[in-house]
Formats: structure tokens, sequence, C-alpha cells
């Protein structure tokens, strides 16, 4: 199933990519494996994905050992505080960075384990009191301290549009974020260079690879519901 689910996936995100007129090695795929087991990562492993998200710390530990070393684990969910020190060299990229405060606690443990985080800047573009993230007046201002630490480089943003159930209601909130994501590279700050916009997942990847998108996270798509 999940060889089959990958392979359709892969297939809607050529469409969008031809409707766009993008090259598809323009998106990059991550299979969300939250809650499923080894088994089903090593199935998609085994179809030919590289990269699995993930929404637990907790999680990661337990996998990341289990699948082969060139597999890249992406933290996509809220991450505390506490929860840093656990993860920062465990994963390739954390796209969930959503305070000041956090990206000054990864900085604080980059620097002790003498190594470089990579992060995205979690953007609540349609300011839904149930998620987190920066609004999108506040990304210049949040990319600007953030940019000051030196073991954090700002590879770009990622949002969670809201649940609908017609993709095209979310075009708006793509269209808004890479706007800024624009916005944000042409001004050049240091410590980002604004490569990677992540957004789209199962329901609505194709619109936001139309819009510009250079990561999507599929899960549901991919392993089937929780």
């Amino acid at each position: 199933m999940v060889r089959e689910n990958l392979a359709q996936v892969r297939r809607h995100m050529e469409e969008a990519c031809r409707r766009a007129g993008r090259q598809t090695d323009e998106v990059t795929l991550i299979a969300v494996s939250k809650t499923k087991p080894v088994s089903m990562l090593m199935e998609a492993y085994e179809a030919g994905a590289r990269d699995f998200g993930e929404n637990k710390v907790q999680e990661i530990l337990e996998k990341r050992p289990e699948i082969p070393a060139d597999a890249r684990f992406h933290m996509i969910g809220h991450l505390q505080r506490n929860k840093v020190r656990q993860v920062i060299d465990q994963v390739t990229l954390i796209h969930s960075v959503d305070s000041l405060r956090l990206a000054e606690q990864i900085e604080h443990e980059a620097a002790k384990k003498e190594l470089h985080a990579d992060i995205l800047l979690e953007v609540n573009v349609a300011r839904e009191e149930s998620k987190f993230g920066f609004f999108l007046e506040e990304v210049e201002n949040a990319l600007r301290e953030i940019s000051k630490y030196p073991h954090i480089t700002v590879k770009g943003l990622m949002t969670i549009a809201p649940y609908v159930e017609d993709p095209e209601e979310n075009r708006d909130i793509f269209k808004k974020l890479h706007q800024v994501f624009i916005d944000m590279k042409s001004k050049n700050i240091d410590n980002s260079n604004m490569s990677v916009l992540s957004m789209g997942m199962t329901g609505d990847y194709q619109v936001a690879i139309e819009e510009g998108s250079t990561m999507i996270r599929v899960g549901t798509g991919i392993f089937g519901a929780r």
C-alpha cells in the first residue's frame, strides 16, 4: 500500500509542477511518519523516500536508529524548549520554530554541542488561535533577530494551512506566504538563505506546489489514515 500511495503522490506532484511550469526536483517530498511503525517507514524507504517528518521528539529518537543512515528526519511538530537538547543533532531541519525564545534555546544547545542547526520559521498565516507561529507582519523582525545567532541558519518559512474540504480555499494562504518568502529572500539577511518554503499537506499539496512550495509534508496520502 505504501509503495502505491507514494507513487501516486509523486504523480500528483509531477502534474502540479507541470501546471505551474516548474521542475519536479524543485519540490522535496517529506513522508510524515508520525505514529507509524518502523516497518511502514521502511516500506517507504525501500520505495525511495529519504525524508521523514515527525511531530514528537520521542518518536524521532526511537525510529532514527532503526532506519538506514541516509534517511533524513525533519522535526515538523511543536517543539518544546526543554526537548531541544535531545533532538538537535538528530534532525536535518526543524520546521517549527515559532518563537524567539525557542530560537534562543536552539542556539544555546547548538553552541554547546558545537554544531549548526538549520531551521524554518513557522508562520501562522491564517492567524488561527489553535496554531503556533509568527504572524506575517512579524516575520521580518523575527528573521533579523534570529539571524544574529551564529549556530543557526534560517533556511526559509513553513506554514500549516487551515483544514479545509476544498484545497482551493487555501490558495490565498499559500500565495501570501510565498510573497513574504520572496520579500525576505530579496533582503539578503545574514545567516538566512531562504531556499525552503515548506507548505502543503495531504489535502492541499498540489495547490501549494502551484503557489511555490519547495517542500510538502504528506502523511495520510502515503501511510493511510491514523
